[in-house]
């Protein structure tokens, strides 16, 4: 093991933000033993402050599904990965032929953009200074956009996601990682957690058999897929632990904390599941 891939949410944060002590301690334990750490995550850059104050993380995150990597102790976006102009006109109009009330938000390089109605009430999206408009009104076509969101209504997220996939598929790369929540995520074609994951890996001069990933949710999939030693949590979606070669246990009990433990103890840990070498 010399480096462990996290994403965050469900598997390493709660709904309230907070990491337990116990996993803190791992990650600073990984750390002090020379194992490099960095976090995979769906989230943008100006939503890593937890990775930051709570476990003291300063090194690179991956960020938007693998668009952007950023370097948390200059505060400074190092890689972006763009989904072209006409790419994210021509998805939106695919997607409102199948679903009509659909909304859209689109993560720049610069900030936050999106339409009327795709806040719902109490969200931490709502960021001040924000303008609600329709994208193709508010999009130039300089902009950075790393990553496209679209929000249904009364739609179950894997259905949605099963539908506007092929739609779709030759103009982004979709996924989803919001548990019961119609939203799509999509950034360029052929682009997601894995791809960045090995371009970093690699750069450190580590292969894929000397990393431990971690994951819930299906846009950790191909990540935990590439990883040596991919791990999904029990408490994760269906299809994330369905490719996943290992089981980690529960967000609730720790799991990725458990697992980091046992490897640091250098006890074996027994797969569960399909199983692929550690």
């Amino acid at each position: 093991m010399r480096l462990i891939a996290s994403d965050l949410d469900g598997t390493i944060i709660g709904r309230d933000g907070k990491i337990s002590s116990r996993t803190v301690r791992a990650f600073r334990s990984a750390a002090s033993a020379g194992v490099e750490i960095v976090f995979v995550t769906g989230r943008p850059p100006r939503w890593l402050t937890p990775v930051a104050e709570q476990i003291g993380h300063r090194g690179r995150v991956i960020c938007s599904n693998g668009a952007v990597v950023y370097d948390l102790e200059s505060g400074q976006v190092l890689s972006a990965q763009a989904l072209p102009y006409q790419n994210i006109l021509d998805v939106r109009r695919i997607i409102l032929h199948l679903h009509p009330s659909v909304t859209f938000a689109a993560e720049t390089t610069e900030g936050f953009q999106l339409e009327p109605g795709f806040i719902q009430p109490g969200s931490v999206e709502l960021l001040d200074g924000i303008v609600p408009k329709l994208l193709p009104d508010s999009l130039r076509r300089t902009d950075s956009v790393v990553k496209l969101l679209a929000r249904g209504t009364d739609l179950d997220p894997d259905d949605f996601l099963a539908e506007v996939g092929p739609a779709v598929g030759h103009l982004a790369a979709v996924t989803h990682s919001a548990p019961g929540n119609p939203l799509l995520e999509m950034a360029r074609p052929g682009l997601n957690k894995a791809v960045t994951l090995a371009e970093y890996a690699g750069s450190l001069g580590i292969d894929a058999r000397d990393v431990v990933a971690f994951g819930d949710m299906p846009n950790d999939i191909e990540m935990l897929q590439w990883a040596g030693a991919g791990y999904a949590m029990a408490s994760g979606h269906r299809r994330a632990l369905e490719a996943a070669p290992f089981r980690a246990p529960a967000f609730h009990d720790d799991g990725v904390a458990q697992v980091i433990e046992e490897r640091l103890a250098g006890r074996a840990q027994t797969p569960r599941g399909p199983v692929a070498t550690a």
